[in-house]
């Protein structure tokens, strides 16, 4: 492969990277750039909404020549078919292989790609098997019916369920194996390791994974709720015309069994933020390197706040933990939260920034970026740099009108509200100052 065509592939995946797009992500190793993992998050309104389905992309010698090869790898070990054109085997069905005009042209990209995969994930995916696009017979809507149906829960189970129980250790009867997420500190002892021992796989989407978890429950928990009057438990995925031996999607619906899982995953991410503190105090007490970098960082933002004399922020430390820092807000005059105090608690993990903090706002406010449990969903501009978590987090809260995206999603009924009609609209503005009101009570 040429040196252009190694430095085109690392601007497409760095474009990706740094975009804004919160339902595409792309990784490589530093060492293997032809070599890409990608995440498609499912399109909200779908039945594949807010689904983790994962992606393998080579690019071949002659890229952009001609295309790289796409695995789908979330196929629930190659025996669930999430698409007429995403097959269980891995393989994917893309249109520029179809007829004149259609083909791959190299004025296309990793981009590209996602998106034309993305594109499949729609609201009828039934309709992408061709001779199937214009099926309108009593049995085709049926078909299309209960194809989504089975897309919908498999999506929950597997793309879901099943990845973020491997991710974090959790058994079939619940129980949760400890877990080694690598030491955050050098302590030069001999850990025993030789250069010959397997190193770990290389996952880059785990934390993402676990943090879209937090942000998404209610949605989940909705789906499963709307869905699980429609399916008795037990009850069989009906088979789909275009399905055969080996390339379907075969199961029984369970939503309740969903249900009781997604709880215990929940639980179990947030046992690990919990732990995070005392990892946090231990890599303190031996001064590591991830210890001391918080704490100065620590204090360069609260500085950074006197000189500014920005006193609608108190920050602190719990206990003296860098791990987890403590925010008051004040509510800004003559804005929405004006006359409220919110406490907000920032979980950081000893493996910062590859791990990001989880935010929490403990003081109960209805806001669309805010779910029920107070966790927050907002977008730092550097991932490395805390003040810059710091400023996010404050205008995540402040902004009065954000563009709709319906990936932010983290609060269902407040997102309903503010981006609904005009009555909705004011409905949400009047819960919104009456849990500021309550603030101080």
């Amino acid at each position: 492969m040429s040196n252009q065509a190694i430095l085109r592939i690392g601007r497409e995946i760095s474009q990706i990277q740094q975009g804004t797009d919160l339902s595409l992500a792309v990784a490589c190793q530093e060492a293997d750039i032809r070599n890409v993992k990608a995440l498609i998050v499912g399109p909200p309104g779908s039945p594949y909404e807010f689904g983790f389905f994962d992606f393998s992309i080579k690019f071949t010698e002659e890229y952009p020549a001609s295309p790289p090869h796409v695995h789908a790898t979330t196929t629930n070990g190659g025996r669930c078919r999430f698409n007429p054109n995403i097959y269980a085997s891995g393989k994917v069905c893309f249109t520029w292989r179809g007829e004149s005009g259609e083909q791959w042209s190299s004025a296309q990209g990793l981009e590209s790609i996602l998106i034309s995969i993305q594109s499949l994930m729609s609201c009828n995916p039934y309709e992408n098997e061709p001779g199937f696009e214009n099926a309108k017979s009593p049995s085709d809507v049926k078909y299309m019916k209960n194809y989504v149906a089975k897309i919908r829960h498999e999506s929950l189970r597997i793309s879901v369920i099943q990845r973020l129980e491997s991710i974090l250790g959790i058994q079939s009867d619940g129980t949760v194996l400890p877990q080694n997420n690598g030491s955050c500190y050098d302590d030069d002892e001999d850990d025993g390791l030789s250069l010959d021992d397997e190193r770990p796989a290389f996952e880059p989407f785990n934390d993402l994974y676990k943090l879209r978890f937090l942000w998404y429950y209610e949605s989940y928990m909705l789906s499963i709720q709307e869905a699980q009057a429609k399916a008795k438990v037990g009850q069989q995925f009906e088979s789909m015309p275009f399905e055969s031996p080996g390339n379907t999607m075969e199961g029984k619906f369970n939503y309740p069994e969903l249900r009781r899982r997604m709880g215990i995953i929940k639980g179990a991410i947030m046992a690990e933020t919990t732990n995070w503190a005392v990892e946090g105090l231990n890599a303190k007490n031996k001064e590591a390197g991830i210890a001391v970098n918080l704490q100065r960082q620590h204090e360069q933002v609260v500085e950074d706040l006197r000189l500014r004399k920005h006193f609608t922020i108190d920050l602190g430390l719990e206990e003296g933990n860098p791990f987890v820092w403590t925010l008051t807000y004040f509510g800004r005059p003559m804005t929405h939260l004006d006359g409220g105090v919110f406490n907000i608690r920032i979980s950081l993990s000893p493996r910062f920034p590859d791990e990001q903090p989880r935010v929490f706002v403990q003081t109960p406010l209805f806001h669309n970026r805010i779910s029920k449990e107070g966790i927050l969903c907002y977008f730092p501009k550097k991932l490395e740099d805390m003040k810059a978590h710091v400023e996010a987090i404050i205008e995540a809260l402040e902004e009065e009108s954000p563009p709709y995206d319906p990936r932010t999603t983290v609060n269902p009924e407040a997102s309903k509200l503010f981006w609904g009609s005009a009555d909705d609209k004011k409905k949400y503005n009047r819960m919104l100052r009456r849990s500021v009101q309550r603030s101080t009570e």
